[in-house]
């Protein structure tokens, strides 16, 4: 079966009409999510004979590309779990009416629930965070060892890390020192470290000042002189790819990614190598990017209660440390964020859990700034095609400066006018 038909069978899928009590999820799992909230679903069910939950597991991609078409159709899922909420946002469902203590959702989750909201004005509770995430740079250790080279400091610039890892590269015949997920959301990480801003004074989108020219300038040099492993943005067929699987494979020094990754870094590597979760390269900021998927509701759903009776079973403190124990993420809880779930992991595990714990410390106020922003996506996805068109040879980069900026303009101005 084709990918395209292949995923075209899992949203029609979706799109059955909704029975009586049932409730359908469209469901991405960055290790083992979609698994873990079915075993959590089943205990759910037991006790709540009435309703029955159908979690429909499919590519991150698919959610991206596919959701909003099916949402647009009136043909959507209960629920879906979303990392970027701007292009369904219009869709949401409040789940207020339907949960039973909104002021303990607004305690526990508040720092997220902001991200799924349109402007500050609006009070609404639209989804459950699955996982609260931060990006950081993955180093495997063992080849910093073979080659006898230091990791570098705590404050170490981005230079400077790279300088570190063409050095391992090269004295271990490794392919390539890095490699950074195909993402806008991975790029502004490392750019808002450069100084990065990504708004005017007013508030007012500005995807390219300076601080964004020093990352890119620095990036696309890196991809051309193999630093960093070019096909991973080069490549045809565009949209999101991460580079676990070279990473995994030995194929490259430093892995630009983040927490989501845990788990399989657990069950992927394991002491495969000895890797290791460092400090986010520091230069005007040591920041990385906020994030994490949330259970969105739509307002199409047949069983507005029962999302509600779900979500409100999931949020619960005790179930949702064990939902985070489950699947190896950090919580979006604020209570469980000092302290509660129980971690099954590694040494290595447990080293990365607080790393990326003060990872997570240290993140810019614009970082929060872009991710809360309802439309970040308009910024993060041209930044990704011209990039990669610059690395390619297609455009330089004075050109994808140009076709950013005016691609972002032609992108919010489409947003406004829906």
């Amino acid at each position: 079966m084709s990918r395209l038909v292949a995923t075209a069978a899992l949203f029609a899928a979706i799109s059955l009409p909704a029975m009586a009590g049932e409730i359908r999820i469209a469901c991405y799992s960055d290790g083992n999510e979609c698994e873990a909230t079915t075993e959590l679903a089943k205990r759910f069910m037991a006790a709540n004979a009435d309703v029955k939950v159908v979690i429909d597991q499919m590519p991150y991609k698919a959610i991206l590309e596919s959701l909003p078409v099916q949402l647009a159709a009136g043909q959507g899922p209960d629920l879906a779990r979303v990392t970027i909420f701007g292009p369904v946002m219009k869709y949401f469902m409040d789940l207020k009416p339907y949960i039973k203590d909104p002021g303990y959702w607004e305690k526990s989750f508040g720092a997220v629930l902001s991200w799924m909201r349109p402007d500050a004005k609006d009070k609404g509770i639209y989804g459950l965070p699955t996982q609260m995430t931060v990006t950081s740079p993955i180093v495997n250790k063992t080849l910093f060892d073979q080659a006898g080279v230091k990791l570098p400091g705590a404050n170490a610039s981005w230079d400077e890390w790279a300088a570190a890892v063409d050095k391992v590269a090269k004295a271990t015949k490794t392919p390539y020192g890095m490699a950074w997920d195909r993402s806008g959301h991975r790029f502004a990480a490392a750019a808002i470290s450069m100084g990065a801003k990504y708004f005017n004074a007013d508030g007012t989108p500005n995807a390219v000042d300076d601080g964004f020219k020093a990352m890119a300038s620095r990036f696309v040099k890196w991809n051309l002189d193999n630093t960093v492993e070019k096909d991973v943005w080069a490549a045809a067929g565009g949209g999101y790819r991460d580079a676990f699987e070279e990473f995994a494979n030995g194929k490259i020094v430093m892995y630009h990614s983040g927490s989501w990754q845990l788990s399989r870094l657990q069950k992927q590597i394991g002491d495969g190598f000895e890797w290791q979760v460092v400090g986010n390269p520091c230069d005007v900021a040591c920041s990385g990017m906020p994030g994490g998927a949330s259970f969105v509701a739509f307002k199409d759903s047949k069983n507005p209660k029962d999302v509600g009776r779900f979500l409100d079973f999931l949020a619960d403190t005790p179930v949702y440390s064990e939902w985070m124990a489950m699947t190896n993420n950090i919580p979006a809880h604020a209570a469980l964020q000092k302290g509660g779930v129980a971690y099954k992991l590694s040494p290595a595990g447990n080293a990365a859990v607080q790393m990326f714990g003060a990872n997570a410390a240290k993140l810019s106020p614009v970082a929060y700034q872009l991710q809360g922003f309802p439309y970040a996506g308009a910024m993060f996805n041209p930044t990704v095609d011209r990039l990669s068109q610059a690395i390619s040879g297609q455009i330089t980069l004075d050109q994808a400066y140009g076709r950013i900026t005016s691609d972002v303009a032609d992108a919010l101005a489409a947003a406004a006018k829906k």
